[in-house]
């Protein structure tokens, strides 16, 4: 059965997550006609469902739950709950979702956004037919066409996944039981996160990662540090041997590893890599193909694949794969492609890992600065010297910040602990308005606060950096008035 009345529309946005929803309520505020068509019947895609809100959501859960910020005072057995099951963990994560669901339906209904939920794929270039139902479509054309569809996990035929004891990210957040034990397979942002968070439930964790590093992007002394960290809070972090087998023994699931080793669990997850969820768009027909991970390149600046009037915006366009940077990109693309004028996107962005402890960096790592050839000083501060570190309880955490010797500019942050997702911010607004080391050394900061490590790294680094001339001579000048 097919429909062949065809609506006509000024955009349609392919995906509800983070690009998805910004491009469809930019679209809506300027008084365009936009469509959005989502696979599943609910909207907000990977990162409201199985991604971004989700695990965070869960983080939160486990951290409060198991009392991990108050362990430092009263001991690690401490615990707000015992016995913590799997019903515990999703019953504030489904709360969470249905709300982040809630809000977003009420945003497209107050901007007049259209949805469609069905399978899309492309016809022709201003084409898509939209398989709503088993033996029933609709066909829909329009201007422009945002692709918004994100990733999917990569699930390779070696892995014999079951759905309850070896499972992809996306399965995980369905967890019926807290095994005793758990092996996670790959340590990209992902692996990291959940690895840290169920150690955080007294689960032995074991992390592999075929490479002799993981996290490349950070800075190396942060990872030197949040290693350190893992390990004394229970995770067994096994890298640089690749994985030979993995068998579902029935009892456990073991894996054996190149070097010879065997790492046996109750439970594994398999999180190394996602890929571009763009196999069914029929992209050929649109004049489009993807790399050999499904994902589509654009101008960053725009993010017109291409095909002039298809923009693609989020994860399925790779790097830096956040929903932060997600919301950002799907906005301008809508207004490039309705020809809105707007302002272009910050050069400095924050990243933020929602692991145990968290993670967030914004501008340069050392190894970039000596990449580049940038003389530079650094400034470094630890939580524990600050006095609200002191009534956290907190044992760990660092701030640190790079300074050009040149122009004392900021150049990059990177914090690891309490916090760090936060704090960042701080960072990338100095970082974006050129600020130097002389702001955090004039500045006051709220007392006692974690933002003070901003002032004491700043003094670590100022104190060791060159006098400016300018400020000789307003001591020469002092000097003589004092005479």
């Amino acid at each position: 059965m097919r429909d062949d009345n065809m609506s006509h529309y000024d955009l349609i946005v392919i995906g509800s997550g983070p690009a998805g929803r910004s491009a469809a309520i930019q679209a809506g505020k300027l008084n365009r006609r936009v469509l959005v068509i989502d696979r599943k019947e609910r909207l907000g895609g990977v990162s409201a469902h199985t991604g971004t809100i989700p695990s965070k959501t869960l983080r939160e859960t486990v951290l409060n739950l198991s009392g991990w910020r108050e362990r430092s005072f009263y001991g690690r057995a401490y615990r707000v709950k015992d016995d913590i099951g799997a019903e515990d963990l999703q019953a504030r994560l489904n709360k969470t979702v249905d709300y982040e669901v809630d809000v977003l339906e009420h945003q497209f209904n107050r901007n007049h956004v259209e949805t469609l939920y069905g399978l899309a794929s492309f016809t022709g270039p201003h084409e898509l037919e939209v398989q709503v139902e088993a033996g029933k479509s609709t066909r829909v054309t329009a201007d422009r066409f945002l692709i918004a569809t994100g990733t999917k996990t990569y699930r390779p035929k070696s892995c014999p996944f079951n759905g309850t004891t070896v499972l992809d990210s996306d399965e995980f957040l369905k967890l019926e039981t807290i095994p005793r034990s758990l092996t996670v397979i790959g340590a990209g942002v992902i692996g990291v996160e959940y690895a840290t968070m169920f150690a955080a439930l007294d689960v032995r964790v074991t992390m592999i990662e075929p490479r002799e590093t993981f996290l490349d992007f950070i800075d190396k002394t942060l990872i030197e540090d949040f290693t350190h960290q893992i390990r004394e809070n229970g995770v067994d972090l096994r890298l640089g041997s690749p994985i030979e087998k993995i068998e579902d023994a029935g009892e456990h699931i073991e894996v054996t590893l190149g070097n010879g080793r065997h790492v046996r669990s109750e439970m594994l997850l398999f999180a190394a890599g996602r890929m571009g969820a763009t196999d069914k768009l029929g992209l050929d027909k649109a004049g489009l193909e993807t790399d050999h991970r499904g994902r589509l390149e654009v101008d960053r600046k725009t993010y017109q694949t291409k095909v002039p009037h298809i923009y693609a915006a989020g994860d399925v366009i790779g790097h830096p794969s956040l929903a932060s940077t997600s919301l950002q990109q799907g906005r301008i693309a809508a207004c490039h492609a309705l020809d809105t004028p707007t302002l272009p996107e910050s050069p400095w962005f924050p990243y933020g890992i929602y692991s145990v402890p968290e993670i967030s960096t914004c501008g340069m790592s050392e190894e970039e600065m000596n990449e580049r050839g940038i003389p530079y000083e650094v400034g470094i501060a630890r939580f524990r010297e600050t006095s609200r570190g002191h009534i956290m309880g907190l044992e760990h955490g660092m701030l640190k910040m790079l300074f050009s010797l040149k122009t004392r500019r900021v150049l990059g942050v990177q914090i690891v602990g309490e916090g760090a997702t936060e704090l960042i911010h701080i960072a990338q607004a100095v970082l974006n308005l050129k600020g130097t080391v002389d702001y955090f050394v004039q500045n006051t900061f709220n007392y006692p606060t974690l933002a003070e490590a901003y002032k004491i790294a700043g003094l670590d680094a100022f104190n060791r950096m060159p006098i400016p001339e300018e400020y000789k001579v307003h001591r020469t000048k002092k000097k003589k008035e004092a005479k």
